[in-house]
């Protein structure tokens, strides 16, 4: 389990790229690109709390019985590709 501390140094590191990565294909107009990062970070966020508290991400694997594309490797709903 990861310590608070971590956990607020990995969450800093994840907003200060991905934000970076989602406003620069913002500004050149790259809707696709943007809506990848914004799942990648959805991804991202999500593996970070299954590692703050890996029981109750076991427990709600479980429950829910169902995997995301992004966690199997699935391709971007809308076809692009990331960046």
């Amino acid at each position: 389990m990861m310590s608070s501390h971590q956990l607020a140094d990995a969450l800093r590191r994840v907003a200060t790229e991905q934000v970076s990565d989602i406003t620069r294909a913002v500004k050149e107009g790259q809707k696709s690109i943007a809506l990848n990062e914004v799942r990648d970070m959805a991804r991202r966020l999500s593996l970070l709390a299954d590692a703050f508290d890996p029981k109750s991400a076991a427990e709600g694997k479980a429950e829910t019985g169902a995997e995301t594309g992004a966690e199997t490797g699935g391709e971007p709903q809308d076809g692009a590709q990331a960046a």
